[in-house]
């Protein structure tokens, strides 16, 4: 395999094509008509995770509702993680946002007299997420994708592998980027950059995340000098398919649906999350919120009341109460998804479910407008920590988060690149050292010994044992051993495939390497947080600190490639710290 190196350059460089880079791409073009911007993204736009996303998007319109009202859902919900004035500008911008999205042609469900129809989420008092049936993130790319081809301005890099940031005087220029379809290294250079790569959910054995949300942008960031930010908070979903993982969405419980035990009885009534209704009760019973719903199964296991199956323990999931009529109509993907991979019909049988990792709470450090700590650099969406989710992500907050924070980074990003002069030709040299360290590291297949498979099992396997939802001090001190041997063999893999077009081999072990990064931080911070936190539960320190953790983690690469964690503070607005309490 030989190594052939482009050159190529933009004002604004979005790396990643999802959701949150595809509306940061027309924010920038509709604020600033002139600027030249390129998109760099691993598959084609549409395959992108937000895709994947089914319930709903949040944003307060409802006469009974109130920003306020949001704010506050939210900022409990995170466990008093959140930076207030984010949560602010979050939750009055969203129902724009969302708006916005209604004009550019998104297909919202609708009540019979015309108005926008929103259903209860968990965690939330009032009803404010808005739905396009259970597959709102697949009609929200959709629409942002068709709205981005009318931008002349924006160039696609579909199905290229970002490798590498450029960074030169302290200030980010650009990335080097692997073409999967020749093989050939892209040095595309840029006066801003913004990461929008999504989360890293594939560091667990189960999770919801597609096999591409490998936690690349994380990595790239923190490979560059900037910090990432509370990384121990991994969100657990309490309804994925037990051997897929595939996401069964909140939607189903906001609809109606039951969890029960093997005894078929709703157990989360006994986890102080409300009283069994007929009708579901927000804020209550299964739509508490994510992190407490996980917890409680985790319990329920110890009590031996779960389900054994062949993939470990499961609860059940019952919507037969809910009639045919409801499901097909507000929740077919759901009847698709269990037909198709758990030969279930939801219309008449149980459906097995068990929490699996689903969303990261953390991610790159940014500002209230997606700036980093290091210039040039901005990011949005999951890959970002801003923080509107704290501790714990309410559901339904996710797609609008991409939204508002992905139209400010995407203005702010273009502004500061018309400041900036053109990148230097002198960047290539770093280009040409890249394409040297990639043909060092994995071409050679003389001497190496280790499986890209092997060790990526082994990671996940060492996360869910020991990062998982409940955590202690013995068990992360031994995952961050463990992390670190893998890391000390990750220079050894071997790779069969030598080919220049299509070396899918080669782009997983890029991603491995991005995984071995951020599973590190997640594991350091979570050892250096001593107490119980919204999704970071520890069983040696069980109670919350707001003494000494009301704080962000922040992780930064030490010069030996482990993380060093510090802490920032929380910007506190009108909410100070009170207890989390979901009741009857």
């Amino acid at each position: 395999m030989e190594l052939m190196l482009d050159i190529s350059s933009h004002d604004l460089l979005i790396i990643g094509g999802g959701g949150a880079g595809l509306r940061a791409a027309i924010a920038a073009s509709e604020v600033f008509p002139n600027l030249n911007i390129g998109i760099v993204s691993k598959v084609y736009p549409m395959r992108s995770h937000t895709v994947s996303a089914e319930g709903g998007a949040a944003g307060a319109i409802r006469s009974d509702d109130s920003l306020d009202e949001h704010a506050y859902d939210t900022i409990s919900g995170g466990d008093w993680l959140c930076d207030q004035d984010a949560v602010e500008a979050f939750v009055k911008e969203a129902p724009e946002e969302l708006l916005r999205l209604e004009h550019w042609g998104c297909p919202w469900n609708r009540e019979p007299d015309g108005h926008i129809a929103v259903r209860p989420f968990g965690g939330m008092k009032k009803m404010r997420t808005w739905f396009a049936a259970d597959k709102t993130g697949f009609h929200m790319l959709h629409t942002l994708f068709q709205t981005c081809l009318k931008h002349s301005a924006i160039t696609r890099y579909d199905e290229y592998f970002a490798t590498k940031l450029l960074v030169e005087e302290g200030r980010v220029q650009g990335c080097i980027a692997l073409e999967l379809m020749s093989g050939k290294l892209q040095a595309i250079t840029a006066k801003a950059v913004i990461l929008t790569t999504g989360g890293c959910g594939r560091v667990f054995r189960f999770t919801t995340n597609a096999s591409i949300k490998t936690g690349d942008g994380m990595s790239l960031a923190y490979r560059a000098g900037a910090p990432l930010k509370d990384m121990e908070f991994i969100q657990y979903h309490p309804t994925g398919l037990p051997f897929t993982g595939i996401l069964i969405t909140e939607a189903v419980r906001s609809e109606g649906g039951y969890l029960l035990n093997k005894d078929g009885y709703r157990y989360l009534q006994d986890y102080n999350l409300g009283t069994p209704q007929p009708k579901p009760v927000l804020r209550s019973m299964e739509l508490g919120p994510r992190d407490r719903l996980s917890q409680a199964f985790v319990k329920e296991v110890e009590k031996g009341r779960a389900v054994e199956g062949p993939y470990g323990p499961v609860v059940h999931l019952d919507l037969r109460h809910l009639g045919e009529r409801i499901i097909n109509t507000k929740l077919p993907f759901v009847r698709e998804l269990c037909l198709k991979y758990e030969n279930i019909d939801p219309v008449t049988e149980l459906v097995p479910v068990r929490p699996v990792a689903h969303y990261m709470m953390g991610g790159v450090d940014t500002d209230i407008n997606g700036a980093t700590p290091l210039a040039g650099l901005y990011a949005a969406g999951e890959v970002a920590c801003v923080s509107i989710n704290g501790a714990n992500r309410l559901g339904s907050n996710s797609l609008p988060e991409l939204l508002v924070f992905g139209a400010r980074a995407g203005v702010h990003a273009g502004r500061f690149a018309l400041e900036q002069k053109s990148p230097g030709r002198h960047l290539l040299t770093q280009a040409l050292d890249e394409e040297a360290l990639i043909r060092r590291q994995f071409l050679p297949k003389t001497g190496r010994r280790e499986r890209i498979s092997a060790i990526r099992e082994q990671m996940q396997k060492i996360m869910e044992d020991g990062a998982g939802i409940y955590r202690s001090g013995a068990s992360l001190t031994e995952a961050a051993g463990k992390l670190r041997e893998l890391q000390e063999r990750f220079p050894n893999i071997a790779l069969d495939d030598q080919s220049q077009a299509f070396n899918t081999e080669l782009i997983s072990a890029f991603e491995l390497s991005s995984m071995l990064d951020v599973a590190e931080t997640m594991v350091h911070c979570a050892l250096n947080r001593c107490e119980s936190r919204g999704a970071h539960q520890r069983t040696d320190f069980p109670a919350r600190n707001d003494e000494k953790f009301l704080a962000h983690s922040l992780a930064t690469r030490k010069a030996d490639g482990t993380p060093q964690v510090s802490y920032s503070p929380v910007t506190i607005t009108r909410w100070p710290p009170a207890e989390r309490v979901y009741g009857k």
